[in-house]
Order: structure tokens, then sequence, then C-alpha cells
């Protein structure tokens, strides 16, 4: 038992590895390998358990980012409830691996498990979903098929195959029996190289030159916006810089500018110098910017928003975040969790906007998903639509150095493939970037560092496959997933009645 234990907390760290800064995403169908291995053919109860030890291998160290500021509190009740909802794919997992053909059924499993995950607390938290460890990998072109629940099908597909596999030839000993593995391994790599066509690359709705623009905080941490007005500043001074580049001819004029998340947390309607500030990047720019701005409503109650600032009209559009960040930018039960920190007091009472709205820019259509946003699958799709460019303002800096900033960046480069768009990463501390539909960052930024990235980009207003399908084919996938494992607990009772 002990030593199903730790391979199944060693599978969790080889799929935590698979994932970004570093690009070894071919441990991920490894690290599946080994859980199937471990909990092949066992009761449901071994294989809640040992998935849930691969769980926290899995969740602890991808999530360390959430306890940098404000310690194990927040961090290991979140690894641990993710690494539970793990666990009970893990359970229906072990309990369909008595079916024929079983790593394919347990393929569909894993699917509606990431799906409950995507739901549920709070909202649901799709961290952690398969597919944002393979922005390098054979697996991303089927995002533009069916999005990320297809990667996370072929990639657990390939891995619970490798250990059917591996079963026939080591215990087993079965060589008519390798056929149905082998098909679970191979098919999926195929299909993903099969999908590489359907990636469009070109600028079927023109070009256009986009700056992006990472001003900098003053520090790192919680607190980092406390000195809201030089954050505010220092997104107009690299602004500056940019337009005396652009009359040195350093730099290119651009067509539209991209200010990130929380650029000026001070609200420039209620704040005539913030306006004025941020006029006078906009006049010396020449250029429409997309600002990221914390505005105050007539409740008293804040909302992460962007503006569409014009050089000449000022504010004539905005977007409202509509996907919040519990514990961050809400407080889900704040009574309840302030009985163990008062740290629940930091967290916001942000009200989510009720609608995507894409920003006309010069010759770009601009979608908009806002930090925490490109995480989930169905507000990215709301806000690409009518689009032919994606723009992805955020702020990390209160996760300072970790590794969230990367997992992150992984994300927009799924979405790039997925929707057929080039994204835009505007970052107040890093990293910025520029991702072509193909999922290739072109130009990127240090953390903590003032930048200005300058480039032309294709513009595309195609319609992926993924798009068109929408929701539907993740339904379908969790749907099989539960008949199958329906048909197992079916087998199971007939085989125990049956002795």
């Amino acid at each position: 038992m002990l030593l199903r234990v730790v391979l199944s907390a060693g599978a969790g760290v080889l799929i935590f590895l698979s994932n970004p800064p570093r690009t070894l995403w071919w441990l991920a169908p490894v690290g599946i390998a080994v859980l199937g291995a471990v909990i092949y053919g066992r009761r449901a109860r071994a294989g809640f358990g040992y998935t849930l030890c691969a769980g926290l291998g899995y969740f602890i160290p991808l999530l360390a980012w959430t306890g940098e500021f404000v310690g194990a509190v927040a961090w290991l009740p979140l690894s641990l409830a993710e690494a539970a909802l793990l666990g009970l794919a893990g359970a229906g997992i072990a309990a369909v691996s008595v079916l024929p053909a079983w790593p394919v059924w347990a393929a569909f499993v894993w699917v509606a498990g990431e799906y409950l995950r995507s739901l549920f607390p709070f909202g649901g938290f799709p961290w952690g979903r398969l597919a944002f460890s393979q922005p390098d990998g054979i697996y991303l072109p089927l995002a533009a098929i069916a999005g990320t629940p297809l990667i996370a099908l072929a990639v657990a597909m390939t891995g619970f195959g490798l250990a059917a596999l591996a079963r026939q030839l080591l215990v087993d000993r079965q060589p008519r029996r390798l056929v149905a593995p082998a098909l679970a391994v191979v098919l999926p790599v195929v299909a993903a190289f099969g999908a590489l066509p359907l990636v469009g690359t070109d600028a079927n709705d023109g070009q256009a030159t986009v700056a992006v623009i990472q001003g900098n905080v003053p520090r790192a941490g919680l607190d980092f916006n406390s000195q809201r007005r030089a954050v505010l500043d220092n997104h107009v001074a690299r602004t500056e810089q940019l337009a005396r580049d652009i009359q040195a001819g350093r730099a290119k004029q651009p067509d539209l500018v991209i200010w990130p998340e929380n650029a000026s947390d001070i609200d420039p309607y209620r704040n005539p110098d913030a306006w004025s500030r941020i006029e006078d990047a906009a006049h010396v720019i020449n250029a429409p910017i997309a600002i990221g701005t914390v505005l105050v409503g007539d409740d008293g109650l804040p909302r992460n928003t962007v503006l569409l600032w014009d050089p000449q009209r000022g504010p004539v559009d905005q977007y409202t975040k509509r996907k919040l960040q519990p514990f961050g930018e809400t407080m889900p039960w704040r009574s309840f969790f302030r009985l163990f920190t008062s740290a629940v007091d930091r967290a916001g009472q942000f009200v989510p906007g009720d609608k995507p709205v894409v920003f006309k820019m010069a010759n770009a259509r601009v979608a908009l998903a806002t930090c925490y946003e490109v995480a989930f699958d169905d507000v990215v799709r709301e806000s690409v639509e009518g689009s032919n460019i994606l723009a992805v303002p955020t702020n990390n800096a209160t996760f300072g150095y970790t590794e969230m900033t990367y997992q992150q960046l992984a994300m927009d480069r799924v979405r790039a493939v997925e929707h057929g768009r080039t994204v835009a990463v505007a970052a107040t501390s890093g990293v910025s970037a520029f991702i072509r539909p193909d999922g290739s960052v072109t130009q990127s930024t240090g953390l903590f560092t003032p930048a200005a990235l300058v480039e032309r980009v294709p513009l595309r207003s195609t319609t992926t496959l993924s798009d068109q399908l929408g929701p539907a084919p993740e339904w379908v996938m969790a749907a099989v997933g539960l008949v199958a494992l329906g048909i197992a607990i079916m087998v199971r009772r007939r085989s125990r009645a049956s002795n």
C-alpha cells in the first residue's frame, strides 16, 4: 500500500512537472500512465484515495503561488479541495477499469472530472487542466477542433493506454490483447497531427500594429497597488517613452495600444488628475488605448474594468470583468472564513459585468478576457465572437516571482489555437507577450520590468470548429464518462452476485 501511495503522489508530481515554465509536456501522459497502473482493477474507494494522493502531488506545487503572500491558509486548503475533486474522478476511473478498452472510458471519466472542477466550488477553478500543460506539446492542434476537453481526452487516453500496454507486456503477457491499448496510445497522437491543417495562421482580416505596455509596479505583494498613482504614472511614462522611440525611428507607430489590468486603479471619472494623465498618454501615442482600471459605481462598489480611450474623444467604450476571482476580488462565505484568518478582509467586493464587449480599435475588433477569465472556456468563447484579435490584460503582481504568470501564459497560448486568434497579453509586471494563432510566442517580457512590445500581427475573423461546436463536445465527453461509469457499476454488481 505504501508503494502505491508513493507512486500515486509521484504521478501527480510528474503531471506538475509537465506544466510551464518547463517544456516537459510529455510527462503529463507518463504521469497519467503511472496513476492508471496504480488504480487499475481497484475498488472505487481505493481509486479515490490513490488519486487524492496524486492530486496532492500535483496541486500542492502547482498552486504554490496562491500562498506567496498569505501563506498556507489559502494554498493548502485549495490544493486539498482540488485534489479531492480529482479523487472523485479517480474513483470513477478505477470503476471503469473492469470494462473492455478501459483506457478509452477512463479518459472520458477524466474529462468529466475536469468539467466538474470548472464548475465547483465557488464558480469553479479550472487551473490544472491537462490542456494547460500542453502549449509546447504535440496535442495542441486539437484545441482548434474541440478546445481544452479534447486535449485532455487525448493526453489521458494516451496515458491510460500506456498503462494498459505496460500491463499486457509485463504482467498479463497476452499479445493478442495488445491491439486495444496500442490504439489508445497511438490514435490521439495521430489525431493531433491530423488536426494541424485546421490551425489557421493567415491574416484573413488584415493586419494591425499593436503595442503592449508593461509599466511595472512599485513592489510585488498584496499591497503592490498601495501606490496607485505610481502604477498609473509608470504606464503613462512607458507609453511616452514608446512615443519618443517612434519619433526617433526606433519603433513603429501602433494602430492600437493595450495597457494591463489595474494599470489605473484610480477611477478617472472621479479623479480629474488621473483623467489628465491618461489623456496625455493617448495624445502622445496618437492611438486608441485599452486601459485596465477600477471604476466605482453609484452603489459605491468597485468594478474591474477595461476602458477604450480614444485620443480625441476620451473614453468611448468599456468592458467589466465578468468572472471574478474568489478570495481575491470577491470573498464567498466571508464571515465563515474569517474564523480561520483575518486575511479574508483583504478580499474585495467587486461587482461582475454581465456581457462580453468587443472594442473597435482602428481596423481591429478586440476581444477581452481579463486575467482570471482566460482560464474559463465559456468566458473566452463568448468574448471572441465577432472579434479578430484577443487581448488579455492581466495583473500578476500579487503573486510575485512565482510560476503563476507562466501558467497563465500557457492558457493564453491554448486559447490562441482554440479560437484562431492572435493574443496580446498585457501584464502590469510580467509576462507580457504576443502569441500567434498557432500558439507560438513571438515576443515576451521579463518579470517586474518596464517594457513596451510592438508587433505587426495577423487579424483573423475565421471561426474555428471549436467555436462552432461550443460547449457540446465537453458535455458529450462527460456524458460518455458517466454512462461508462454506470455500466461499470452494473458489471461489478453482477460479478459480485454471481460469486
